[in-house]
């Protein structure tokens, strides 16, 4: 395994690459970031419902993977809220602050650009 540091549009992540085992496989490489999204004044949802005052913005552009919180879960700074799939990495967009979700304005598939509102929290 390797350890590699790398910057994605100013968000710094920490990614290990594992060498597939002899099966010709792709090496494997799992990214977990070491500095949340900025926390920003809100904009209108996606017909998700009522806005929070904290935005979790994507770090990177990619396709939403996963969504591993739920409206009106408590999270707390640094916990995974969505996971976005780019180019054959899984990378958490983590909460910028402690909070309970208020909107998730994207669903699993969704491409997005780096930027872009996944989520808002109270």
């Amino acid at each position: 395994m390797k350890n590699y540091t790398i910057t994605v549009n100013g968000n710094v992540y920490d990614v290990t690459v594992e060498e597939g085992a002899g099966s010709g496989s792709a090496p494997v490489a799992k990214a977990a970031p070491k500095a949340a999204p900025k926390a920003a004044p809100a904009a209108a949802p996606k017909a998700s419902g009522a806005a929070g005052s904290i935005k979790v913005e994507a770090g990177a552009a990619g396709k939403v993977f996963k969504i591993e919180a739920g409206v009106g879960q408590a999270v707390k700074k640094g916990d995974a809220v969505v996971i976005i799939e780019a180019m054959k990495m899984e990378i958490p967009v983590v909460a910028p602050s402690d909070g309970t979700v208020a909107s998730i304005d994207v669903a699993v598939g969704d491409a997005v650009e780096a930027g872009a509102t996944l989520a808002t929290l109270n």
